[in-house]
């Protein structure tokens, strides 16, 4: 256990050194929070309802879809694994040390959102924090399961970019935190079910019931759990 405790502390540290994760976590989500929440406002004032789970859902989707999977394909990809393998740690340690430590800056980024939002926006905030804290807190686990997929399952590194792209850009498009779902075709709609976003924002505006929406989120984090297992004893 203390041998995990300082992976993980280090793991951290490496990440905040981390010019990808600075970009992926950080500097892009509060830049487009900043620009599109501005334009949001300005174009549909009754977004100030929704304001703080859209960009909320924005960030943990660019952080998991695009910042993880490098990180973990630089271990899972290269002689880094071997190291692991040689000093006898478990091959699993590189996605619960990387997942653990995103995880606390994604819950930052949360904060940061929550708390700026109705000082620069006059954005409304949750009424219940510590729920919408703890929904949080499922989407960004459920999302970085997914993220643990595409980091460890995609056997060349070049590709991954691509496949980031392929499962970032519906989740932001088709899960209603840009436009309604409504105005989509029904195909779309379907389609937008595959992704934690849609139930995630469902969840949080109150559409649904908990369990409609938490069941599904389980349902992909087990799915994407099970692929993780798959993967990494293949890797052995």
């Amino acid at each position: 256990m203390k041998a995990f405790v300082y992976g993980t502390a280090l793991q951290w540290k490496m990440d905040l050194r981390s010019k990808s994760l600075l970009v992926t976590c950080y500097l892009v989500p509060l830049l487009f929070f900043a620009v599109v929440g501005e334009i949001f406002i300005s174009v549909m004032p009754q977004t100030k309802e929704t304001l703080i789970y859209s960009m909320t859902i924005m960030g943990i989707c660019m952080g998991t879809a695009i910042g993880v999977p490098p990180s973990l394909a630089e271990i899972y990809g290269t002689d880094i694994r071997k190291m692991y393998k040689a000093n006898g740690i478990p091959v699993y340690y590189g996605i619960l040390s990387t997942a653990i430590s995103s995880l606390l800056h994604l819950m930052i980024l949360s904060m940061i959102i929550y708390l700026a939002a109705p000082v620069i926006f006059d954005a409304s905030r949750p009424e219940n924090p510590a729920g919408y804290f703890g929904k949080v807190l499922i989407f960004a686990i459920v999302s970085l399961s997914t993220g643990a997929v595409l980091g460890c399952g995609i056997p060349d590194p070049s590709k991954i970019p691509m496949f980031s792209q392929i499962v970032f850009l519906p989740s932001i498009m088709l899960s209603g935190i840009m436009f309604p779902v409504d105005l989509l075709p029904e195909g779309l709609r379907t389609a937008g079910k595959l992704f934690p976003a849609s139930w995630a924002y469902r969840w949080m505006t109150g559409t649904g019931s908990l369990f409609e929406n938490l069941l599904p989120l389980c349902g992909i984090s087990a799915a994407m759990a099970f692929a993780c297992i798959w993967r990494l004893r293949t890797l052995k």
